[in-house]
């Protein structure tokens, strides 16, 4: 192979990672809110938690929701509030309920139960919430903007089953 090809061949690679890394997601449109959401034993992650695949949950401490969950003066629902999922691969995954279009404390996704999709209904974005929490279309799709993601962790105390933090 001649240096002539193998230069076209590099700057080829090189043009196409660039495009790649353009597509990048941003899951970081959300304010800085804290999160906090403690499940202190077993029995309350199977009464509040995500069961199996496809299970969801909301948190949102300002409401009450979901009736009757053991909120702490410690807890924190981040923006908009949390969703609570389990993807398809029985992980707990959790997510602010905000719409990183909208960027709005009222202005939430929710599950659509024939597409297993998260749905803004004010800007009509659609989100992979059972993988990544990934735009799939709408203008979240078109400007890259993924949902907040928080993380799900076994408790860290001898009085903690499992706990959502950002």
């Amino acid at each position: 192979m001649t240096l002539t090809k193998i230069s076209a061949i590099l700057a080829t690679a090189a043009v196409v990672a660039a495009a790649v890394a353009c597509k990048s997601v941003d899951d970081d449109r959300i304010p800085p809110t804290p999160v906090r959401i403690e499940f202190p034993t077993v029995g309350s992650w199977q009464t509040y938690g995500v069961a199996g695949a496809l299970d969801s949950r909301t948190f949102i401490k300002s409401e009450r929701q979901p009736a009757g969950f053991p909120y702490s003066d410690m807890s924190a629902t981040g923006f908009g509030g949390v969703i609570l999922v389990c993807s398809f691969d029985n992980i707990p995954l959790a997510y602010d309920l905000s719409c990183p279009v909208e960027v709005r404390t009222n202005v939430r996704i929710a599950i659509d139960p024939e597409t297993n999709n998260a749905h803004c209904g004010k800007c009509g974005s659609t989100y992979d919430i059972y993988r990544t929490g990934a735009p799939l279309s709408g203008p979240a799709a078109d400007k890259g903007y993924a949902l907040q993601r928080y993380r799900v962790v076994p408790g860290n105390t001898a009085l903690s089953y499992m706990t959502i933090v950002r």
